[in-house]
């Protein structure tokens, strides 16, 4: 799942083919979960900073979920994000 929530960074980044350093990285996946959770009204989009990056503030607090809970809601978060680019995962 790390996979794709990298690809969904790198697409949410909009960068292109770019080195990356270990914690820009992570910074990718936090793209990607921010993204995903959005529209679930737990992050709220800010804008881009100076280097292009976007950011979110956090705008509802996340539950207390069990590991297999997040799992659940990230997959979930994923599935719609592919169906609202009317792509198929």
């Amino acid at each position: 799942m790390q996979g794709v929530l990298f690809i969904i960074g790198l697409q949410e980044l909009g960068k292109g083919k770019i080195q990356l350093s270990k914690n820009e990285k992570l910074d990718v996946l936090h793209i990607a979960i921010c993204t995903l959770l959005s529209p679930y009204g737990y992050y709220e989009y800010e804008g881009l900073d100076k280097d292009g990056w976007p950011h979110w503030k956090t705008s509802e607090k996340l539950p207390p979920l069990k590991p297999e809970q997040q799992q659940v809601i990230i997959k979930q978060a994923i599935i719609e994000y592919f169906k609202s680019m009317d792509v198929q995962p």
